[in-house]
C-alpha cells in the first residue's frame, strides 16, 4: 500500500532537498510574480494602462462635494426602493446590472476587481455602456472595451487606503473598499452605502473559492451567483479592517461615509435611514 509520504508528488521531492532558507524566497518570488509582478511589468508595454491612467486623472475630484451611493448586491436592495436614485451618482458593483432592466436606469460607473467575477461576467460587462473601473488582471478578457479604465488593484502587500487611485489600490478584500477610494479620489464628500447586507448564508474559509450548487441565497438574485458559478467565500473580518481605513480616511478630510443598508449588519459607519435621503 502507497502513501503520499511513499510516493511523493514532483514538489515534495524537490523540497527535500531545497534548504528552507533558498525555498522559501523561491516560494515568494515565484507569487510575488504570479498575483503582481508580471502585471507591473505589463504595464510598461500595454498601451491600454497609460490611456487608462489618463482616464483616471480627467475623473480626481470631477465630482468635488456631491454625494454619491454606493451599490452592494445584498438581498436587502429588494426592500429598498431604488428608484429614488435616479438623477443621483451611483456605483454599482460586480452583478448589479442584473438590475437595470427593471429599475429602467443604469448606474453612473461599474466596478469591478474579483477575477472570477470578471472572467464568468466578461461577454455581460462588453455590452454595457457606462464607465466601468476594473483590476488591470482583467485585462485579456477586456481588450477592446472602450469603456474601461483599468485600476491597478492588488489583494497582497500593505493595508491602506489610496485617496488618489492612479496608484496601487489595495483591494480591501471586497469590491466596495475600492468604490470608496475610487468616490474619494472623484471627490464625493459624502459616501452612502446601500445594499452592503455584510451578512452571508453560505459559510467555509475565508477567501475560499467554491462553485455554487443552485439559487444563491446571500445576493439580491437568484442567479446572481447561479448554479455552476465559481466564487469567493467573503472575508468579513478582513473587509472590517477595510473600512475602518476608510471611514478613517474620510473623517480625516472632513468627508463621511454613511450606511443607509436596510438591516445591515456593518457597524463601522453612522446608519441612516435610506428614506430619509430624499
Amino acid at each position: 500500500m502507497t502513501t503520499p509520504e511513499s510516493n511523493p508528488s514532483p514538489r515534495q521531492s524537490l523540497k527535500r532537498y531545497i534548504p528552507a532558507p533558498i525555498w522559501k524566497i523561491g516560494s515568494e518570488t515565484y507569487w510575488w510574480w504570479r498575483n503582481r509582478g508580471r502585471h507591473v511589468v505589463a504595464r510598461a508595454i500595454d498601451p491600454r494602462w497609460s490611456k487608462s491612467l489618463h482616464a483616471l486623472r480627467q475623473y480626481e475630484n470631477i465630482h468635488r462635494g456631491k454625494r454619491c451611493f454606493i451599490l452592494g448586491n445584498g438581498p436587502s436592495l429588494r426592500q429598498t426602493d431604488l428608484s429614488k436614485l435616479r438623477g443621483e451618482y451611483t456605483f454599482g458593483l460586480n452583478h448589479i446590472y442584473l438590475l437595470f432592466p427593471e429599475l429602467g436606469f443604469t448606474t453612473n460607473y461599474l466596478v469591478s476587481v474579483n477575477d472570477l467575477v470578471l472572467e464568468q461576467c466578461a461577454a455581460e460587462m462588453i455590452n454595457l455602456d457606462l464607465p466601468k473601473f476594473f483590476t488591470w488582471r482583467a485585462r485579456r478578457w477586456f481588450r477592446d472595451d472602450p469603456k474601461v479604465a483599468f485600476l491597478d488593484t492588488d489583494f497582497t502587500g500593505d493595508e491602506d487606503f489610496s485617496t488618489r487611485i492612479t496608484h496601487r489600490v489595495f483591494e480591501g478584500f471586497t469590491v466596495t473598499y475600492v468604490a470608496l477610494q475610487l468616490a474619494y479620489h472623484m471627490g464625493f464628500s459624502q459616501a452612502i452605502l446601500v445594499g452592503v447586507d455584510h451578512n452571508f448564508v453560505t459559510q467555509g474559509p475565508a477567501n475560499q473559492a467554491i462553485i455554487s450548487q443552485g439559487d444563491d441565497p446571500n445576493h439580491f438574485a437568484p442567479n446572481y451567483f447561479g448554479k455552476g458559478f465559481k466564487w469567493q467565500l467573503p472575508d468579513l473580518e478582513g473587509s472590517e479592517r477595510a473600512y475602518r481605513m476608510a471611514h478613517q480616511a474620510y473623517t480625516r478630510d472632513g468627508r463621511k461615509v454613511f450606511d443607509a443598508t436596510v438591516g445591515g449588519k456593518l457597524t463601522i459607519f453612522p446608519k441612516l435611514d435610506y428614506n430619509s435621503l430624499f
